[in-house]
């Protein structure tokens, strides 16, 4: 039996821009290169992975990004967004998890359980009724994953990468909560 090793997780800040801009690149390169046509992967990154976008990205309040931190090192990251910051919804009662990864050294030591964990008490503290998140239809063991963890498909939705057409699963997961806000 595996056991899952504990993650600080640490809310960034723009001086984490570089870092962020560069951990970003390279997660989506490993995870997603030999699937997809190379001028397809860099024309989507000339325009997803800039400087002035990473930074316009941190310096929304209702955007939050977190570093999974394990003996010091970055482990992965995580970006949830909150209402006009939600790329499909807007919808205050819920939070979306934009992106989660995870360096491919590090798998199998459930820092993407944590995140999930991390994102859903978020989610419970601020009295939300759900989170959300879209995943590529041919990413299955993503899709897996999230399942497992309770998220099942209400839609979908266009992603373009590049010039290639693909199409994203909106995954759910309703967040039960025990109180009520506080007026």
């Amino acid at each position: 039996m595996a056991i899952s090793e504990t993650v600080t997780i640490q809310k960034l800040t723009l001086a984490d821009a570089d870092v962020l801009l560069e951990l970003s690149k390279k997660t989506f390169f490993d995870f997603f290169a030999h699937l997809n046509k190379p001028e397809d992967m860099e024309a989507y990154a000339s325009v997803a992975f800039t400087p002035q976008k990473i930074q316009a990205e941190l310096s929304n309040p209702n955007s939050h990004f977190f570093f999974a931190m394990l003996d010091g090192e970055i482990t992965g990251y995580l970006k949830l967004n909150y209402c006009h910051a939600q790329t499909e919804f807007q919808d205050p009662a819920a939070v979306e998890i934009e992106r989660i990864y995870v360096l491919a050294e590090y798998h199998g030591k459930k820092i993407g359980h944590q995140f999930i964990d991390f994102t859903l008490k978020a989610a419970t503290d601020k009295h939300l009724q759900y989170v959300w998140l879209g995943v590529w239809e041919h990413n299955l063991k993503a899709i897996a994953f999230y399942e497992k963890h309770g998220f099942e498909v209400f839609s979908s939705h266009e992603f373009v990468l590049g010039s290639d057409k693909q199409t994203d699963l909106l995954m759910r997961k309703a967040i039960l909560s025990s109180s009520k806000p506080k007026a």
